[in-house]
C-alpha cells in the first residue's frame, strides 16, 4: 500500500455499512488512522466510533432515504453489513443481504460513488466437498445448506455484476475471522468448552483457513487502494486468510489450553453429526423455533471437512500479505479474552 498521504489524496470520504460490527469497526479504525473522513451506517449509535472521530448514521441499509443521504459525497463504500448466522428464515437473510446490497449499489449509482468494496464469504463456493487450496476460479455452490451462504452468493454476484467504468466494485472473502473484539466465534467456542458441550466432528485431520481481524482490515484497505489507482481488482473476488491453514481442532484446543479450558477429547463421526443436524433442522422448522440448533448439516460439514484457499491472487494483485501471524494473533487474542 502507498503512504498515508497518497491514500488520503485518493480517498477522502468513506462510508462503512455495518461499521459498528467486528469487521466494520476494524475497517473504520484503519481508515481514520489514514486520515479519511468516515461515516458509519448501522442500527445503533456507536460512541466508540464517534469518540475516534467517525460519524454515525442510524438506520437500515434497506431504507432508500437513509442510504441516499449516507452515500452523498462519498468516495468509497465499504459494504460490510450483513445478517450472519446459520439459522433463521430465508426472508430475513434475503432482505438484509440481497435486497440491502442492491439498495447500497443503487444509491451508489444515484450519487455517483466511484468505488465499493464488498465483504463477502468463502461459503459462497462451499459445495459440500473438501476444498484444499482452491482459488477464485471455483464456481458458486449449486446447493446451499444455509441461507446465509446462499444470500451472500447472490449479493456478491450483484456486486461484481455492478462493476462499471463509473462504479468500480470488488469482493473480499475472509474466512473465519477472529481476534480481539470478536463477539461471536471465540466466545461461543469457549462457552461451549467450559460447559463441556463441544465434541470433535470427524477424525480431526481437516485443515481450515482462519483470518486475524487486523489482516482482514488491511485487505479492505488494499482493495480500496487498488480500485482508486490501477483498478485491476475491479469486478473480481479475492480470498483472504492467514495464508496457512490450521488443523481446526488442534487450533481450538490450543486456544482452550491458553484459556485454562479442558481440551476437546470426545468425538462423533461426520455421518452421525450430519444426521443429527438433519433431524434437528426438521424439528426446529416444524416447531417454528428461532433459536439456532446445536447442530445443522452445514455446521457438521464446516467442522469436519477441509476448506482452505489460495491467497495468491490477493497477494499478486492487491499486495496483500498477513501482517499478524497466527501465533501472534493468538497471543493478542488470549490477552484480550483474559481481560
Amino acid at each position: 500500500m502507498g503512504t498515508k498521504e497518497a491514500f488520503s489524496r485518493s480517498i477522502k470520504k468513506a462510508l462503512v455499512t455495518g461499521g459498528g460490527g467486528f469487521v466494520g469497526k476494524a475497517v473504520v479504525k484503519r481508515l481514520l488512522d489514514l486520515g479519511v473522513e468516515v461515516s458509519v451506517v448501522g442500527r445503533n449509535q456507536y460512541p466508540e466510533i464517534e469518540s475516534l472521530g467517525g460519524k454515525c448514521i442510524v438506520g437500515n441499509i434497506c431504507d432508500p432515504l437513509i442510504m441516499e443521504k449516507a452515500t452523498a459525497g462519498i468516495d468509497i463504500v465499504f459494504h460490510v453489513a450483513a445478517l450472519a448466522g446459520i439459522w433463521g428464515p430465508w426472508k430475513k437473510y434475503y432482505t438484509t443481504n440481497v435486497l440491502g446490497t442492491e439498495m447500497v449499489l443503487s444509491c451508489c449509482r444515484k450519487n455517483g460513488v466511484p468505488m465499493l468494496v464488498y465483504t463477502s464469504s468463502p461459503s459462497v463456493v462451499f459445495n459440500r466437498t473438501d476444498i484444499r487450496g482452491g482459488d477464485e476460479s471455483l464456481p458458486y455452490a449449486s446447493h446451499f445448506l444455509c441461507h446465509y451462504a446462499r444470500s451472500k452468493a447472490l449479493a456478491e454476484q450483484s456486486v461484481l455484476a455492478a462493476n462499471s467504468t463509473t462504479l468500480r466494485t470488488c469482493a473480499l472473502r475472509p474466512h473465519l475471522i477472529w481476534g480481539p473484539g470478536d463477539p461471536h466465534l471465540l466466545p461461543r467456542l469457549l462457552e461451549s468448552g467450559r460447559h463441556k458441550m463441544l465434541k470433535r466432528i470427524g477424525d480431526g485431520s481437516n485443515l481450515v483457513d482462519i483470518s486475524y481481524i487486523d489482516n482482514v482490515a488491511l485487505g479492505h484497505i488494499l482493495a480500496a487502494q487498488n480500485l482508486s489507482d490501477k483498478g485491476t481488482a475491479a469486478g473480481k473476488a479475492y480470498f483472504l486468510s492467514q495464508g496457512e491453514p490450521v488443523r481446526l481442532w488442534d487450533w481450538v484446543n490450543e486456544l482452550f489450553v491458553a484459556m485454562d479450558v479442558a481440551t476437546v477429547q470426545n468425538a462423533v463421526s461426520f455421518a452421525v453429526a450430519y444426521r443429527l443436524g438433519s433431524i434437528l433442522e426438521v424439528l426446529y422448522k416444524m416447531t417454528g423455533t428461532q433459536k439456532e440448533p446445536r447442530m445443522t448439516r452445514f455446521l457438521a460439514e464446516q467442522l469436519a471437512k477441509s476448506h482452505y484457499f489460495s491467497i495468491t491472487n490477493a497477494q499478486n494483485e492487491l499486495g496483500y500479505q498477513p501482517v499478524i501471524s497466527t501465533k501472534e494473533g493468538l497471543r493478542r487474542t488470549v490477552q484480550w479474552l483474559k481481560r
